[in-house]
């Protein structure tokens, strides 16, 4: 083995033990951009941190790789040698997996929106298309005006699918629009003036009893019933986004 390269591999050996004992090698900073750096500015930083650095191609690759190697291990070891400020992740009731005090989740489960109006059927005391499980995020009555228009818009195509054995496609999508627009109606009614809230109130009970009824033909798959339902239930719905067009 050639002279030059026992002193190369004797420099390497120092570097790995430096590494182990927490201390960083001697080499600059710009010495570990290996693509960039030319070779006789390698040489000369090699000289400089008193390692002869052979000329071939090989082993000056192999000192790349042990400069930028050697750099991040001993950054390693130097962060570890640090005292860091860390506490342990407080679990919420919610989610036992996360920190309540990150401000990124909520503590305790989703909350459950609750109705304050009288939208509510007066024989069972809720509406039967109402799913649990549905987040409506709370965006004000004017936000929820407009949502309330474009779900309307959305449940006029639905009659799409009609005829097309896609009973629970049907169902489930007829349920997800009405609950949102069952909460949105409570909020809007909330928000209005006191000479707005009975129309506003009678228009939504009008909407969710077909609703009801329309969600029924759809449980019990009845071709005819539910297209009778549905034109009614159109009708509704394009008087809702009127009115909503002008909340």
């Amino acid at each position: 083995m050639a002279a030059p390269t026992i002193r190369f591999m004797a420099g390497l050996r120092e570097c790995s033990q430096a590494v182990l004992r927490g201390s960083r090698p001697a080499a600059p900073l710009s010495a570990r951009m290996a693509i960039i750096i030319p070779m006789a500015q390698m040489q000369q930083q090699g000289e400089a941190a008193g390692l002869e650095i052979p000329v071939d191609r090989r082993a000056a690759l192999g000192l790349f790789a042990a400069w930028i190697v050697g750099g991040a291990s001993a950054g390693i070891a130097h962060s570890e040698g640090k005292i860091a400020n860390h506490r342990e992740p407080k679990p919420s009731p919610g989610n036992p997996y996360g920190d309540e005090e990150n401000g990124l989740w909520l503590p305790g489960l989703l909350p459950i929106p609750t109705v304050t109006n009288k939208i509510n059927n007066p024989e069972t005391g809720t509406r039967s298309f109402v799913q649990l499980g549905v987040y409506v995020a709370n965006i004000g009555p004017e936000g929820s005006a407009y949502r309330i228009k474009h779900n309307a818009f959305d449940l006029l195509g639905w009659g799409d699918l009609l005829g097309k054995n896609a009973w629970s496609p049907l169902k489930k999508y007829l349920q997800l629009k009405s609950t949102i627009m069952y909460y949105d109606f409570d909020t809007v009614i909330t928000g209005a003036s006191e000479e707005q809230k009975q129309p506003l109130t009678d228009l939504a009970n009008r909407l969710f009893s077909s609703f009801e009824k329309l969600e029924e033909a759809v449980k019990m798959k009845d071709d005819s019933g539910t297209r009778w339902r549905y034109d009614e239930t159109k009708v509704v719905l394009k008087e809702v986004m009127e009115r909503m067009a002008g909340a």
